[in-house]
């Protein structure tokens, strides 16, 4: 009934009342509950009093003229506020751009407050325009929108604009054009991201009759992104093996890169067939990930994605800065990182005597065996001076326990009860001795025992003279954050310890010993497996069974299209 009457009313006044109230419409059906901006140059227009009327939601009201006529400071906090907060879920534009004058000041407006307003930062924004025909391309097609998923234009008739649109030299394309639709109606176009080819452009795709009430409204903002029409992607990436592999085509005049079999390529290759898009990739000529040189300026992959010089990149892993100039898609779980080391050698056999306890061991027993000597002694002292009788010497006692322990022990020296209770336990204690030693012994000389390996960054800080690396290309972005902002004491050593060299010198300085190579698990892995080893499967590197996770997960950079508010 408000429809009805609206109508009725907008007839008596024009087409752009008329305009108005299906503007009203759109809002009630596909606006309701967004956070609505409202770009004009006048509150008489009816496009935001019809929007008003219609909406049930917050509404953001931006007059242009008002708006650039202050100063920068005043324009910055306007703008601050402008797209709501972190709770906002909806968000809404519509642009006014019926009110023009001689010089086009109206639209002039609007052009400036797109570049302003940073709407590719916010790419599900619905987008709402209200002009004349002949601003239609320079609006929907403009840079700060290409980013947009949807944006409409509702082209007004005008009293000079009765000469059709030639289809073929612009950049508009119909769909749904149906019989008996009115060329002088309301023509509502759509703005693709890819179309003509996979090219942004323009589609009409209603022909609204000011005649009528309700128009048909269904196919405003349908999703267009399951088919991207052949658009070709540009892609940057490093090899990482498997994750990304690929030979140059020529290296002097571009980085452009051939792929070869690996995992991100067939997951391109998968989506490529899914959705309908080519790609180009482009290798990142430093092989860089991505550092931040600067107070949020980074190069590498990163910088590019940034920059916007290419569309997403492969095998990437993500950090707090990263994620604050791109978006990241998780793939597969993170690399770990492993050390690299010398195969462990075998042990000399004129050492197998001494080799079945360990060091701290061979101390304890030599203790045990003087303490017992002396408490021994002291005891039949102490007996001698209250009972009288023959003394024992120091060296006799010490004599028996070591005898005892080599299980050809001399006379009895005890010629106390207590002297021999302390004798009765210590041969219980060398008999246990004796036995591990023996069959620890019997294993040794069967066995031959080899040097102990490598597996933890501990290990390497703990050897006397032993030096580390890693590769050039992986010390830096996300690996270099965590070696050198980690609080732990062991990873700072390894961290100010740390050389870098190339993978094929630094596996030659292991191979030469005392010499580690830190590296990702599964691309070391590949590497000594394809040059390092023998028909027979025989390497002299051995890889450790620790890893250590220095970032959550690896995945694919994107160039950021969304902003994220805080409070």
């Amino acid at each position: 009934m408000v429809d009805a009457l609206l109508l009725n009313s907008a007839r008596v006044a024009g087409p752009l009342d008329e305009v108005g109230v299906m503007m009203g419409q759109v809002v009630k059906q596909y606006l309701t509950g967004c956070h609505l901006v409202i770009f004009t140059t006048t509150q008489q227009s009816t496009v935001f009093s019809s929007a008003v009327s219609f909406g049930e939601q917050s509404v953001f009201l931006v007059e242009g003229e008002k708006m650039f006529s202050q100063d920068q400071l005043a324009q910055d906090h306007l703008l601050q506020g402008l797209w709501g907060d972190t709770r906002t879920t909806c968000r809404a534009l519509i642009l006014d751009l019926t009110f023009i004058n001689n010089n086009n000041k109206s639209n002039n407006l609007v052009i400036r407050f797109l570049e302003s307003s940073y709407l590719w930062w916010w790419p599900e924004t619905r987008v709402v325009a209200v002009g004349w025909k002949i601003e239609l391309q320079n609006v929907l097609l403009h840079h700060s929108l290409r980013n947009t998923i949807h944006a409409l234009y509702l082209a007004v008739p005008h009293y000079t604009e009765r000469t059709p649109v030639d289809h073929k030299k612009s950049r508009i394309s119909q769909v749904n054009k149906q019989e008996g639709q009115p060329l002088d109606g309301v023509q509502v176009y759509r703005r693709c991201l890819y179309c003509n080819t996979g090219q942004q452009g323009v589609q009409l795709i209603n022909i609204w009759n000011l005649t009528l009430a309700f128009q048909n409204t269904s196919n405003l903002f349908k999703d267009l992104l399951q088919n991207f029409m052949g658009h070709k992607f540009r892609i940057v990436t490093t090899p990482h093996f498997p994750y990304m592999d690929y030979h140059w085509m020529n290296r002097e005049e571009s980085n452009r890169v051939t792929p070869r079999d690996s995992l991100d390529v067939r997951l391109i290759n998968a989506f490529s067939r899914t959705l309908n898009f080519t790609f180009e990739i482009f290798a990142e000529p430093d092989r860089t990930f991505g550092d931040e040189v600067e107070d949020g300026i980074f190069n590498g992959m990163i910088g590019q994605l940034q920059r916007e010089e290419t569309d997403f990149s492969t095998i990437l892993a993500p950090t707090p800065g990263r994620l604050k100039v791109v978006e990241f898609l998780r793939g597969y779980p993170a690399d770990k990182m492993v050390v690299t080391s010398l195969k462990p050698a075998l042990l000399p056999a004129r050492l197998a005597l001494i080799r079945p306890f360990s060091e701290e061991l061979w101390l304890a027993v030599v203790a045990s065996v003087v303490a017992w000597g002396v408490l021994l002694w002291l005891l039949q002292k102490a007996w001698w001076w209250l009972v009288g009788g023959p003394r024992v010497r120091f060296s006799t006692a010490l004599l028996y326990g070591w005898g005892a322990l080599l299980e050809q022990p001399p006379h009895d020296p005890s010629i106390s009860t207590s002297g021999r209770l302390l004798v009765g336990w210590w041969l219980v204690f060398c008999l246990v001795i004796t036995t591990g030693f023996r069959s620890s012994l019997i294993a040794h000389l069967t066995i031959q025992g080899r040097s102990g390996t490598l597996d933890t960054f501990k290990d390497l800080v703990e050897k006397d003279g032993w030096r580390w690396c890693t590769e050039p290309w992986l010390y830096g972005g996300a690996t270099y954050e965590y070696f050198s902002r980690h609080p732990d004491s062991v990873v700072k050593q390894i961290h100010e310890g740390m050389e870098v060299l190339l993978v094929d010198e630094a596996l030659r300085k292991v191979s030469q010993g005392g010499y580690s190579l830190i590296d990702f698990k599964i691309l070391i892995t590949v590497v000594i497996a394809s040059r390092y080893t023998d028909t027979m499967g025989n390497t002299p590197f051995y890889i450790s069974n620790h890893g250590i996770s220095v970032f959550a997960a690896s995945g694919w950079g994107i160039r950021i299209t969304k902003r994220y508010l805080t409070l």
